[in-house]
């Protein structure tokens, strides 16, 4: 079972989140009664979105690791699942991003906004492995 496949049997579980299709159309989905949470498009990547208020908040932790890749003017975060620790880190981001989905909106946070699948320009990452 790849680390994608293992972590979304297992985010699945939660109750606040159940599988579906992404809007985008590629892969697997989770959401919440909120909207989508997380786009599990191959083996290996998983884009989870935060919101812009979380990423803003939280930038400075997320540039601080590999696995984390931010795509400018993106509410998504793109995940790349190489290592057992980086499903713990989407563990975590998916509890901060159902946390920042309750929240009330605010300006900046599009309902509904494209994931990064669709979108071409990543920043590099921050650390090699």
């Amino acid at each position: 079972m790849t680390l994608a496949a293992h972590a979304l049997t297992q985010l699945a579980t939660w109750p606040d989140l159940a599988e579906a299709e992404p809007s985008c159309g590629v892969g697997r989905a989770l959401r919440s009664a909120d909207g989508e949470i997380a786009h599990f498009h191959s083996d290996n990547d998983v884009d989870l979105y935060l919101t812009a208020r979380a990423i803003r908040r939280f930038e400075e932790h997320l540039t601080a690791t590999s696995a984390v890749q931010l795509v400018p003017g993106s509410q998504w975060v793109t995940l790349r699942l190489d290592v057992a620790t980086d499903v713990h880190l989407l563990m975590t981001l998916v509890s901060l991003a159902l946390q920042a989905h309750q929240a009330r909106a605010v300006p900046g946070d599009v309902l509904g906004a494209e994931c990064n699948d669709h979108r071409s320009a990543v920043l590099p990452r921050g650390n090699p492995r």
